[in-house]
């Protein structure tokens, strides 16, 4: 297991720019899971510990790509119809079984081996398909036109032996457990998953299924957020809500420090009289405000705690819900995947064009909730959601991603061309 260095997370100065503040973290960061050998139908979305290299060409022979007739294409006459004999039969995992001179048409199907050539010539290069040809007895009648090699797949064309199909640091998708499958793997060396602890505080804090009494308010943000971690693959345990007490929250960092490989929190992070996660990480380790410019977000704590001859890594996200997802997603989440060991850490942003106008503040990365909406053209429309406030979770919901605003814009215009996060993106 890799060790982080110490104060990974030390920052200072002025509001930080999301771009900067990435470049620093994640060239700090490393990966810190072992590695483990599993059954490839247990791999999808895990982190591929070690490339895949083929040891086969895919396809390993030269087959046909269609229901036809295999011919050697110097037989076929350039204007008008060829008529040749039909002397065998070629059928996926059935080839002929003999080598196939020129004049002769074989019947084949697609998959099956393209026959040999007799005397270590090469065999029938071109396959006609069976809608272009008619039966007439015993003979196949071809039409003129068809090209040479057509309809033919050769051998290695989808992958050759010795070449890296699969590289280091990818998170495992099912084409990619296909691909692996397709040149006899049964196993991958993927890394383990990453073991987090994730906790909520506050007094206000009540679990969903609770009597709410007056001045309490269900849990949402953990609950967001264990979904969000267990869609990349993480194993999460739980810890649920601590109270408000510097005991209590010191006591369950340190315990969980011992197990785990990353402890994440949303709220209670601030400098007032009832936050004290911070008093709690800096008697166990040390805890650091990032101010970013950034809405919605602005702050996130990022800290260390020392357990155990190692340095476990803290992340305190915003209270609000909106600002702890977006959060998450933007800076939390790369952070994670670099722990997890993957090297694909962003997200892919879509260009789309926006239906709204919107002014932000200059030097400052904004993300505006939005859903997808045909412009009536075959295009799409970012349709934003007309309540922006930082607690609405229903807005998440009722979205469909985020329109990422740049920091040099100002004054967007409608119609203008937008960046766009799917949620279905940042899985």
């Amino acid at each position: 297991m890799a060790q982080l260095t110490d104060d990974c997370f030390a920052a200072g100065g002025p509001l930080m720019t999301l771009g900067v503040a990435l470049d620093l973290l994640l060239g700090k960061l490393v990966a810190v899971a072992d590695a483990e050998r599993l059954p490839l139908a247990q791999c999808v979305d895990r982190i591929l510990a070690a490339a895949v290299t083929a040891a086969i060409d895919v396809p390993p022979h030269d087959n046909s790509a269609v229901d036809g007739y295999a011919v050697y294409f110097d037989d076929l006459r350039a204007e008008g119809e060829t008529r040749l004999p039909v002397t065998g039969r070629a059928a996926a995992g059935h080839p002929l079984g003999r080598a196939v001179k020129r004049g002769e048409a074989i019947r084949i199907f697609t998959g099956a081996v393209m026959p040999a050539g007799a005397d270590n010539q090469p065999g029938p290069d071109t396959v006609m398909m069976h809608e272009d040809c008619r039966l007439d007895g015993a003979a196949v009648v071809i039409r003129p036109g068809i090209k040479r090699g057509a309809n033919r797949r050769r051998a290695g064309e989808d992958v050759r032996a010795g070449r890296e199909i699969l590289a280091a640091g990818l998170r495992v998708r099912p084409q990619d457990v296909g691909l692996a499958a397709s040149i006899g793997c049964t196993e991958l060396m993927v890394c383990r998953p990453l073991r987090i602890a994730l906790f909520s505080t506050g007094d206000e804090l009540i679990e969903p299924g609770a009597v709410a009494q007056p001045g309490k308010v269900y849990d949402s943000n953990r609950y967001t957020l264990r979904a969000l971690l267990s869609q990349l693959g993480a194993s999460v345990s739980d810890l649920g809500i601590i109270a408000d007490r510097r005991s209590a929250i010191q006591e369950a960092l340190a315990e969980a420090a011992t197990g785990h490989d990353l402890l994440i929190s949303s709220g209670g992070v601030s400098s007032g009289e009832e936050d004290h996660v911070k008093a709690a990480m800096e008697a166990l380790g040390r805890l650091h405000f990032w101010r970013l410019a950034i809405k919605p977000g602005r702050s996130i704590a990022l800290g260390q705690i020392d357990a155990g001859g190692r340095s476990v890594p803290f992340i305190g996200l915003p209270g609000n819900p909106v600002a702890a997802m977006v959060t998450f997603l933007r800076i939390a989440r790369p952070m994670i995947l670099r722990l997890m060991g993957a090297k694909d850490l962003a997200p892919t942003l879509f260009r789309v064009r926006a239906d709204f106008e919107h002014r932000k503040k200059h030097d400052r990365r904004e993300w505006v909730r939005a859903r997808l909406v045909s412009d009536g053209a075959g295009g799409l429309l970012a349709r934003k959601f007309p309540r922006d406030g930082a607690g609405i979770l229903s807005s998440l919901v009722e979205s469909d991603g985020l329109v990422e605003l740049p920091e040099e814009l100002t004054q967007l215009a409608a119609g203008s061309m937008v960046d766009f996060l799917p949620f279905s993106e940042a899985r």
